[in-house]
């Protein structure tokens, strides 16, 4: 199996609006290795959301090549993106979405019930998720009923549950306070050292610096990707 896990050649992404066009991502190339935990920064309208979307195969590219594990996902059709989104990448967002009416177990199943396993091989897979972030005794909780580390535990026992190639995180602290965010960025700092794929999209500093790598953005261009020699590493006494 390759060391290399997303290969990207080249890549853009233009949006047509009214007369003018817009070059979101202008010919970005990056390579991102098995086991990296990469942090994706730039200011509002830099691409790194339109960078997150395709890395995501939630949007394709207008040019270029995207090989995820080995995989051309640059030319896939939305049912094609859909298999690999719910097999490749497990997503944490800043709002959480989480169903607001199913409990959190019933909510970590979901990726599960997609790839069609049976129920009780679901039930048994999700619960195993939730007790690796310290959720066991809030499994058959609803979203109302848990603070907001809590439901983003639940959104991380989710991205984790199909053992998916990368978690993808969306700004994930964007919604907690400070000591909530620490506990959130500990939790990925433990999914990391277990050898898995994390990228993280944000615009503040303080997260990035817990990644391995910094990606910035400006204009759709790598403006810089540089190895963090320093990382953040949260030790509780």
């Amino acid at each position: 199996m390759s060391d290399t896990l997303i290969f990207i050649t080249d890549l853009m992404k233009i949006y047509q609006i009214g007369n003018q066009e817009v070059r979101a991502l202008d010919g970005i190339s990056l390579t991102i290795r098995r086991n990296e935990y990469v942090a994706i920064m730039g200011p509002s309208g830099s691409g790194k959301s339109t960078l997150m979307n395709i890395l995501g195969c939630l949007d394709t590219p207008t040019s270029g090549s995207y090989m995820l594990n080995g995989t051309d996902v640059s030319r896939m059709a939305d049912n094609q993106l859909a298999e690999v989104r719910n097999k490749e990448i497990g997503f944490v967002f800043q709002s959480f979405n989480l169903l607001p009416r199913y409990t959190a177990l019933h909510n970590v199943a979901l990726p599960l019930i997609y790839a069609g396993l049976p129920k009780h091989e679901r039930t048994a897979l999700a619960a195993r998720a939730l007790a690796n972030v310290d959720l066991e005794n809030r499994m058959h909780h609803k979203p109302n009923e848990l603070s907001g580390g809590q439901r983003q535990r639940v959104a991380v026992a989710r991205a984790l549950v199909n053992t998916p190639s990368i978690i993808l995180a969306d700004e994930p602290t964007g919604n907690l306070d400070t000591k909530t965010s620490v506990d959130i960025m500990n939790l990925f700092e433990n999914i990391y050292a277990k050898g898995n794929t994390i990228i993280v999209v944000t615009h503040e500093e303080d997260i990035a610096l817990h990644a391995r790598r910094i990606i910035r953005l400006r204009d759709g261009h790598v403006e810089s990707d540089l190895e963090n020699q320093n990382p953040v590493k949260i030790t509780h006494a």
